[in-house]
């Protein structure tokens, strides 16, 4: 789906343009042009991204091929910015991102993407709602897109973070029997949160401090605010990486505490039974015969004896144990 928006010099809000009406208004002096490929098909993108913008071709190659990481190309008399929106699924605990690719102009930004962004939606809908958003420029309107896109990360953060709590809760009471497998999946949807984060840091820094044809300096401190949001996000995820840090060392500990557990009661049983086995192995060995007449270990006497024994043994070790404080 190719969609554009135009705002004329009159202060006229005009949308859907064809391939001709874009070239038209690229030429008109104080107007404003927003053109989104979403999901568009090369053969369709590709010629309106060649010939009627002029772009040369290995911006437009590295917008069409959707691997890269957030990054910043000056072109001279346009921009050329790669950024990176956040999905995150609370049932597997995985971070997706799709890749936006941005051309800003000096009348104009294009947008490509392959899958739905909303923050792509929200800031059209607004703009088609109050047109002033087009008034300031379309660096003022790449501002608001990228401020929409920080924006979008924090409610992923806060899940992130509902996910760890929800988990430690359910380590404790022992009822997550996949603890290890989700702890590894937020552990590895963190690191690569935070992979993306820091080189869109950077991105931002530079529109926010570097000298470009086609930035406003008046806009820069715009730029500088969605940096430090930037800055803040990525110190709480570096405190959520430590969250998840601990919840595996807490599982590891809690793991280890109900296996010496498990330990400790089968060495307390073995050590219950050791005598009972010894008495019992002693008068079993019946293999030789005695050379001396021992009638009276085979009488009712012997065998109460023995039995007073086998069960006084591991009553008189369990106390004496309690006493050491080995249970």
């Amino acid at each position: 789906m190719i969609r554009s928006l135009y705002f004329s010099p009159a202060g006229k809000l005009q949308t859907d343009f064809n391939q001709i009406d874009i070239a038209f208004s690229l030429h008109e002096q104080g107007g404003l042009l927003w053109v989104d490929f979403q999901g568009a098909p090369d053969e369709e993108a590709e010629p309106i991204l060649t010939k009627t913008f002029g772009f040369h071709p290995l911006a437009i190659d590295d917008a069409l091929q959707e691997s890269h990481v957030p990054k910043l190309d000056d072109w001279g008399t346009y921009l050329y910015i790669v950024l990176h929106t956040v999905l995150f699924d609370s049932l597997e605990g995985d971070v997706d991102t799709h890749e936006l690719d941005v051309f800003l102009g000096a009348n104009y930004m294009v947008t490509h993407h392959d899958e739905p962004i909303d923050a792509v939606d929200r800031v059209w809908s607004a703009v088609q709602r109050d047109e002033r958003h087009m008034k300031s420029g379309p660096d003022h309107l790449l501002y608001r897109l990228v401020d929409e896109i920080a924006a979008s990360y924090m409610p992923v953060v806060e899940q992130l973070d509902l996910s760890i709590d929800q988990l430690e809760d359910e380590i404790f009471n022992g009822r997550d029997v996949r603890a290890l497998e989700r702890i590894f999946s937020l552990k590895r949807a963190v690191l690569y949160l935070r992979r993306i984060l820091a080189p869109q840091g950077v991105v931002l820094n530079k529109l926010a401090r570097d000298d470009y044809e086609v930035i406003d300096a008046a806009d820069r401190v715009y730029f500088r605010d969605v940096y430090d949001h930037m800055v803040r996000l990525y110190d709480i995820i570096e405190g959520v990486r430590d969250l998840v840090s601990g919840t595996l060392e807490t599982y590891l500990s809690i793991t280890n505490n109900r296996l010496n557990d498990v330990m400790k009661t089968l060495t307390l049983i073995t050590t219950l039974f050791m005598p009972i086995s010894f008495i019992a192995s002693f008068f079993g060995m019946n293999f030789f015969e005695p050379t001396t007449p021992l009638n009276i270990w085979t009488g009712r006497p012997a065998f109460i004896i023995t039995l007073i024994i086998l069960i006084l043994t591991p009553m008189a070790m369990y106390l004496w144990m309690r006493r050491r404080k080995w249970m």
